[in-house]
């Protein structure tokens, strides 16, 4: 059975709560069932000394937004804070020890692919509305957005389970050995140094050596975390090769898409249209670079736009083209906020998207939970 470690998941467990998934300790001997409680600090400082495990199985079902509540159907509106506490998960297993890393990925990915999996059109949103002003460590930020990423394109394209969640995970970690510097360079306007430029040409093997130092041993994860720079004319890093395989591929084409959509020191974040333009002509032949400008689509979910009828609303998932997003209206014709959010088709000629606009020009205030809320009923 696949397992992570209790400290782990710490910031899911309510002390004095019913737990939400059993617990085990090294040789998986049960040692709370699912149900009981942890009462106190001095008990989950315990635990975790000795090793406490949880089966990531488990973990999926306690993640099912419906799970907590009893009720059949997921409750969207707690998948904003749902996503903040696995981006938490993330930078406490992008920054796990050695010997707590494999468990500590293995549980922030169960919990990011059953979000995943609950709202697809969220999870996107997402990585596409991203806060002007920096927020938060980028390195993490990017390493969730380009394993978000990846795992969209790999559904697109109809990949498996177990490559799907390979897809995620190789994303996750692919600049594991640079995640410091990545944020320092996020708000760096000077050019590299010549360490910097020797880091950034190293972090590839460095990655792959912290992965493997923590007991990763699938050769397909670690191959792509090790390519994930190359390219096929052989001008690529570390090693200059010309035979690229198909997850190093993805992730290339996943890491450039998704810092485009992020502002730097240098320059302004772009549009999900604009970068998905220049990553088709940067890749125009590529079925993989094409499966991840589809996935998001041109106007992907979070998006504002405005409508040829004159109104402005929200896409709230994908349409039957990638320029025809289906769009909760905000607005009536005149721009006057709706009391009620009306869905639109943009395939229709009198709904076609006639224009991208930016976030601050929503006509309401569209916290998380508002758009949670409009993608739900979409």
């Amino acid at each position: 059975m696949r397992v992570c470690s209790l400290s782990s998941v710490k910031n899911r467990i309510v002390l004095g709560q019913p737990l939400s998934f059993s617990v085990r300790d090294a040789d998986r001997t049960l040692l709370l069932a699912r149900g009981q409680v942890i009462a106190d600090e001095a008990q989950l400082d315990a635990l975790m000394r000795r090793g406490a495990l949880v089966e990531v199985h488990e973990l999926a079902e306690a993640m099912r937004p419906g799970a907590r509540t009893g009720s059949s159907s997921p409750r969207r509106d707690q998948l904003p804070a749902e996503w903040d506490r696995g981006l938490q998960d993330v930078r406490n297993a992008l920054s796990a020890t050695p010997d707590r890393l494999a468990g500590a990925l293995t549980g922030a990915t169960t919990m990011l692919l059953s979000l995943i999996d609950s709202s697809p059109e969220m999870a996107l949103a997402q990585v596409v509305r991203q806060p002007e002003t920096a927020s938060g460590h980028y390195g993490v930020n990017h390493s969730l957005h380009a394993a978000t990423a990846c795992h969209a394109a790999a559904r697109y394209l109809g990949w498996g389970p177990d490559d799907q969640r390979r897809a995620f995970q190789a994303g996750l970690t692919m600049n594991l050995g640079m995640l410091d510097l990545q944020a320092r360079l996020s708000s760096q306007v000077s050019p590299l140094t010549s360490m910097q430029r020797e880091a950034i040409n190293d972090h590839p093997i460095r990655s792959v050596e912290m992965l493997s130092a923590a007991g990763i041993e699938d050769r397909d994860w670690l191959e792509a975390v090790l390519q994930h720079h190359e390219v096929p004319d052989g001008s690529g890093y570390p090693h200059g090769i010309t035979d690229i395989g198909e997850l190093a591929e993805m992730l290339r084409y996943a890491d450039i898409y998704t810092a485009r959509l992020s502002s730097r020191a240098n320059r302004p974040a772009m549009s999900a249209a604009q970068a998905g333009r220049e990553l088709h002509q940067m890749a125009a032949q590529s079925p993989l670079a094409s499966a991840l400008i589809k996935s998001f689509g041109i106007f992907p979910p979070g998006s504002l736009v405005r409508l040829a009828s004159g109104e402005v609303g929200l896409v709230v998932r994908n349409g039957d083209k990638a320029h025809r997003p289906m769009v909760s209206a905000l607005t009536n014709a005149n721009g006057e906020p709706r009391h009620t959010p009306v869905l639109r088709d943009s395939s229709r000629d009198d709904h076609a998207v006639v224009a991208l606009l930016p976030a601050h020009a929503s006509p309401i205030r569209l916290s998380d939970e508002r758009i949670a809320s409009l993608i739900a009923g979409a």
